[in-house]
């Protein structure tokens, strides 16, 4: 059943991100690695998706602090939640956030609490893979998920040039390690690649989530605000052009 549901979030994802990638106040390019899925003998999984994203350097200015970082995260659970139609969900508690199916016990995968890093050209998150269905029991606590965005360029049109790295590492499946690496590869791997590249793309709106937690809120972030301006740039910009 969760495979089934993912699948269904996988097709959803790339039909939303293509009919909103025209509306973009920003441009996300899916980075194509040589093999950006690897599964070593003893069975670790090493998952990175990249995304160049190019933005307007004032949007690049307000959106570049630790509160956003912290939306970021939000972001990525509130994509996964949404293309499933809200059956796949994360759980906010005080240590962990167990990713669900439906609702407890029926956790898909557990992590702990996010650490956040942030430097003047380069912030990350990362959440430590604890347990749960999708995980081997030989892999309990030793993988995890990381968001990673470096800055990468300013050009002379007053443009920003971003990566965009999702992460996954030292990730033992439970459906490698039950059945075995190629239906792994074909199943959960596959489907993980698509709706993470979806997620990427759909970036390109600067539209974050604000986040539940607000370890790093300082006052009310004008995240939505400033999403807003940019889009109305992007639209003022295109019919100056048509004119």
């Amino acid at each position: 059943m969760a495979v089934f549901v993912a699948l269904l979030a996988a097709l959803s994802a790339l039909v939303a991100s293509r009919r909103r990638r025209a509306r973009a106040p920003a441009q996300a390019v899916i980075v194509s690695l040589p093999k950006s899925t690897v599964v070593a003998r003893d069975g670790a999984v090493r998952s990175v998706q990249l995304a160049e994203l190019t933005l307007a350097e004032e949007d690049w200015r307000r959106m570049w602090n630790a509160t956003n970082l912290e939306n970021l995260a939000r972001t990525y659970w509130r994509f996964l939640s949404r293309v499933t139609a809200g059956l796949i969900r994360v759980v906010y508690g005080e240590n962990e956030r167990p990713v669900v199916f439906l609702a407890r016990p029926f956790t898909l995968l557990r992590f702990d609490a996010p650490d956040y890093a942030l430097e003047s050209d380069q912030g990350s998150v990362r959440w430590r893979i604890r347990d749960g269905l999708l995980v081997a029991r030989a892999g309990r606590g030793r993988g995890f998920l990381a968001l990673v965005v470096t800055l990468l360029d300013h050009d002379d049109h007053g443009r920003v040039k971003l990566l965009i790295e999702v992460e996954v590492a030292n990730f033992y499946p439970s459906i490698a390690a039950g059945f075995s690496v190629p239906v792994y590869e074909v199943t959960q791997s596959a489907i993980h690649v698509l709706v993470t590249h979806a997620f990427l793309r759909s970036l390109a709106r600067l539209d974050l989530a604000q986040s539940k937690v607000g370890r790093f809120a300082t006052g009310r972030p004008a995240v939505r605000a400033a999403g807003r301006a940019a889009l109305a740039r992007a639209r003022s910009a295109r019919t100056y052009v048509q004119k």
